[in-house]
């Protein structure tokens, strides 16, 4: 009966909801972007072309690791245990990482899951890894140097005690600041404390130098404190790397000095900071102290240090994060760029310590104005040694705030992310401020596509898994406005295969000609012509429209033309873009903040603003054809009100739009159908206009009715009475009025506090009251052609559907645990059920009402994994590592070096060192030797094909098989004695290394005792 009387009442004969049931309801979550978390942790893998982003925990859930490719390719890992990922390191086909639970976490990109996890017996203090090693060496918090086998998941038999305290023992607090292998020579370490820096020979079994920064007094060092330089002073360590030669080393301390060594004969070349030389000369005065007795300039702690080198390794420069004065507003990055690096053996120590004193260019590595650098990723062109640090073509800056800023190196022009870097990393290059989703169709979404002039990809790494085509949907366009003031366009797609994977960016602040207080508060973009309008809190309006710029390459000045209200603004067009969405007009008056926009696929926007004011545009011109105010309607009589106005004449309150629809449908006691457009305003006012044509091809537009509702509206969604279908302004229903077409349309209304069915501009219709919550966000929504149904999400974490036009409820689930539950407002429904709601600061997730209840994150009781799955909730098969990305070999010793007699040591010889004699082949190199057997058979197999072509004679079918039978038992012969081989050749490199190592011990017990009788 209640559906009958409400359909009576709406206007709706039919049941639009006869084929949805309760247990077709079930939320699965779709997809997340973005990043859970402030980022604390980066690492890039040049071979592979991954980058790997680690988390803090924070109240939004775990610290998580985050690994990207090319396209859309992404992993999500977790930690062992909740905590905040301190340091990342790719190392081959694992990645390591270590938490603030102090727990190491080896992960494998092949398998896309955690393999191994370890506590050490002391805090973490440094990490290292290479490439061409199968172990991880940690420096520890007491000092000493341990090391864990990546290959057997265990730790290794290996130690090194705290060699500072055996060289100083009355030194105090020595954790291990630094580690890092020698660039050419592994066998050699580099091992930073506090006090200074260690290098320990693997071949020796020793340390063979130790560096120690001291400031005599008189000496300023990196602090002009006129009071500390009266006494001798050793300022601590904080960073240490070698030159990519090895020659040299540099060391950075607290007092932002840069101190740079040779490693030689252990002597100090030049100490420096970024604007000073000879710091550690009694008497310098640095150009950070004041002309003004009793002021100083202080300088930024040295947040990292990077020697970073071309494809030339002599031709060197640092990159410096930190260091600068304090007082300077954009601090970035300092790169001195120091050149050629004189020959050692020919050059003086004056030529040296010049070299280092006079760099042959400085670059500035700008950040945005008032935000701190606190570490970087450097970006190199294909190879992973020297530290990472080879031939950089970008670098990737984290700030303070947990924000991201690529850069081109070492200009530091500004690299734009769109199309470089994964969606989600955009969440946080710079944050997004707000989202929108605009239904696109698929035709028109695959030929918006945008050519930029960029650089080469950061990103190509991966596979993507192949996931459910759908066709014949219209994408799920997501646009998110950034705090820069620039908009991002691209599909999120409904865990789906996303054709077009491609991102368009449009520069707001650009289009409305400056840099400052752009903040966007609406966006909106039409379905059909991808046509896009940005809204801003200090009330431009900027529209853009996809095409050519003709002015590609050309920086011309703004020409200053107004037409028929609008500013012209093509020219303001970003010269780097060939073809994409590109600025067209700009409406610029002083009515405060946009609060309502809307772009009808008919070519007409709506834009409402906070002075209650409303301006139409019609884009054939593009022109404005209606001005209005809410005042100017407010005493207009309401076609059957549902209730009297209860707005206090003397203080009224102030009113102005929240929701604007485009509609075709006939209005109430009209034979025809109209354009219409319909507008809600934050005090329940419900307001229709009408658009009529004009004889001179243009349009106008009039009131048509105001109808007063509960309270703020908050969704208007029109329908076709008679099938549920959107009653939208499509471009075939436009084409159609001409025609005569009429639809019998009503429109959906929800407000804060409920819900009401009515065909326009009057007010009889059906209606419900929500119970005891407000309702955050709502709209119709289509499953399958089963029927349509209301959507809502409300203020207690719930989602709940009602048919149409009984407004029953059909079902209801909770979301509370998946949404952030103070930004339900800013969700998002679209007319699929897709809902777009934020996760935390910086993630949204999408979440669909029509599924069976699978949570696309996954916890695996096996690794603590969490992955991505899709819409048939399988595990996501993307893939991040690629077999056939070959390492570059590790760089060795010349041949000078060799020929003078340095030792060299392979990695296949330091894995014996680290892992001892009785350590069995690693699987990589069981794996290398089958592969090289793989290949020999391979040459084998086709020379004997060849053999029997070229004989020409014919082999029968027996005399066949007895060649293949000798064939394989010569083969396994063969195999045998090569194993034979690899055993005695294995027993006797044990031997040599058992020898070594006595020979060793023997030279150390003689050189006790030599130096305990004075020999």
């Amino acid at each position: 009966m209640a559906q009958f009387l409400r359909g009576k009442q709406a206007g709706v004969q039919h049941d639009l909801s006869v084929g949805l049931a309760p247990e077709l309801f079930a939320l699965d979550q779709v997809a997340r972007y973005g990043i859970n978390s402030q980022i604390s942790a980066l690492a890039y893998d040049p071979v592979q072309s991954l980058l790997a982003v680690g988390t803090n925990e924070s109240r939004y859930g775990s610290g998580q690791i985050y690994v990207f490719g090319g396209n859309r390719v992404s992993v999500v890992l977790s930690a062992p245990r909740k905590s905040s990922i301190s340091t990342l390191q790719f190392c081959a086909e694992k990645l390591l990482s270590l938490d603030s639970k102090n727990d190491i976490a080896v992960f494998s990109l092949d398998a896309n899951k955690m393999v191994a996890s370890y506590s050490p017996p002391s805090k973490v203090t440094a990490l290292l890894t290479d490439p061409t090693l199968d172990y991880a060496l940690m420096g520890l918090q007491n000092g000493d140097i341990i090391a864990y086998d990546l290959d057997r998941q265990a730790p290794a038999p290996f130690k090194i005690t705290n060699m500072w305290r055996e060289h100083d023992s009355r030194a105090r607090n020595l954790p291990v600041v630094v580690l890092a292998l020698h660039p050419r020579d592994i066998g050699t370490l580099l091992v930073g404390y506090p006090q200074g820096v260690v290098i320990y020979s693997f071949k020796q079994n020793k340390p063979l130098n130790y560096l120690q920064y001291e400031l005599q007094p008189g000496a300023p060092g990196g602090i002009p404190d006129p009071i500390s330089a009266r006494r001798l002073r050793t300022p601590q360590l904080v960073h240490a790397t070698w030159h990519p030669t090895g020659t040299f080393i540099l060391t950075g301390h607290d007092d932002s000095s840069l101190v740079i060594w040779d490693t030689k004969t252990a002597k100090l070349v030049l100490a420096r900071t970024i604007q000073d030389v000879n710091i550690d000369q009694p008497g310098k005065v640095l150009s950070s102290a004041s002309a003004q007795s009793g002021t100083v300039s202080l300088n930024a702690p040295l947040f990292r240090i990077a020697w970073c080198c071309k494809q030339n390794p002599d031709d060197t420069g640092i990159l410096i994060a930190g260091g600068s004065p304090m007082d300077t507003a954009n601090k970035g990055f300092k790169f001195l760029d120091f050149g050629q690096t004189p020959v050692y053996a020919t050059s003086s120590w004056q030529v040296l310590s010049d070299h280092f004193a006079k760099p042959k260019a400085q670059y500035r590595l700008i950040t945005p104005p008032n935000t701190d650098a606190v570490d970087f990723c450097i970006i190199p062109r294909n190879s992973p040694h020297y530290a990472g640090a080879s031939d950089p073509i970008a670098v990737i800056a984290l700030l303070a705030s947990g924000e991201l800023v690529t850069m081109s190196f070492p200009s530091g022009h500004p690299i734009s992310p769109t199309n470089q870097l994964h969606a989600s990393l955009t969440f946080v290059h710079p944050f997004v401020n707000l989202i929108s989703v605009a239904h696109v169709q698929r035709i028109r979404w695959l030929s918006m596509i945008e050519k930029r002039s960029q650089g080469p990809p950061i990103l190509v790494g991966g596979a993507e898994a192949t996931r459910p085509m759908k066709r014949y949907e219209d994408r799920n366009i997501i646009q998110t406005a950034h705090a820069d003031g620039t908009v991002r366009i691209w599909d999120a797609g409904h865990g789906d295969e996303i054709e077009n994977e491609a991102m368009l960016q449009v520069n707001v602040a650009r289009a409305v000609g400056r840099t400052d207080a752009v903040d966007i508060s609406h966006m909106s973009m039409s379905g059909a012509t991808g046509e896009l309008a940005v809204g801003l809190k200090t009330g431009e309006v900027a529209i853009f429209r996809h095409g050519r710029n003709q002015m590609f390459g050309q920086e011309i000045p703004h020409v200053h033309k107004m037409d028929f209200g609008l500013e012209g603004i093509r020219d303001r067009a970003d010269p780097i873009v060939k073809e994409g969405l590109l600025p067209l007009t700009l409406f610029s008056q002083p009515r405060g903040p946009v609060t309502a926009l809307r772009v009808s696929d008919v070519g007409f926007v709506v834009a409402a603003f906070q002075d209650g004011s409303i301006t139409v545009i019609d884009l054939r011109g593009p022109a404005i054809i209606h001005e209005a105010n809410l005042q100017d309607f407010a005493k207009a009589v309401s076609r059957g009100s549902i209730r009297r106005s209860t707005s206090n004449h003397n203080q009224p309150r102030p009113e102005w739009v929240v929701v604007i629809e485009f509609a075709v449908m006939s209005l109430e006691g009209e034979e025809y159908s109209s354009i219409l457009f319909f507008m809600g305003t934050n005090l329940g006012r419900f307001i229709t206009f009408k658009l009529f044509p004009m004889p001179n091809g243009g349009y106008s537009a009039q009131l048509a009715g105001t109808v007063n509702l509960d309270d703020k509206v908050i969704s208007i969604s029109p329908i076709s009475a008679d099938t549920g279908s959107p009653a939208s302004a499509s471009p075939d229903t436009f084409a159609s009025l001409r025609n005569g077409f009429r639809l019998n349309g009503v429109v959906v209304v929800a407000t804060q506090t409920g819900v009401r069915i009515f065909k326009p501009a009057g007010a009889k219709g059906a209606n419900k009251t929500w119970n005891e919550v407000l309702c955050d966000s709502a709209h119709v929504v289509r499953y399958e052609d089963r029927g349509y149904a209301l959507a809502g999400l409300f203020g207690d974490g719930s989602v709940k559907t009602y048919s149409i036009p009984s407004l029953k409820e059909i079902a209801s689930t909770r979301l509370s645990d998946t949404l952030d539950a103070r930004r339900y407002s800013e969700a998002i429904i679209t007319s699929t059920g897709d809902i777009f709601g934020w996760i935390g600061p910086s993630e949204i997730g999408v979440v669909n009402p029509w599924g069976s209840g699978q949570d696309t994150y996954v916890a695996s009781a096996e690794s603590n994994l969490k992955i991505v799955i899709d819409r048939n909730r399988t595990l996501s098969r993307d893939k991040l590592y690629n077999k056939e990305a070959i390492l570059p070999p590790r760089p060795t010793i010349s041949n000078i070096q060799w020929i003078s007699g340095t030792q060299y040591v392979t990695p296949s010889d330091l894995d014996m060192l680290i892992g001892g004699p009785d350590r069995p082949p690693s699987k990589r190199m069981v794996e290398q030797m089958r592969s090289e057997e793989q290949q020999r058979r391979a040459a084998g197999r086709s020379a004997d094909v060849a053999e029997s072509v070229s004989s020409g004679q014919e082999e029968g079918y027996w005399a066949y098989m007895q060649r293949q039978i000798q064939e394989r038992t010569e083969r396994l012969n063969i195999m045998g004695d090569s194993m034979d081989r690899l055993e005695e050749q294995s027993s006797n490199w044990a031997d040599d290394v058992g020898k070594f190592v006595s020979q060793q011990k023997r030279k150390a017990v003689m050189g006790i005792i030599g130096s305990k009788f004075g020999f």
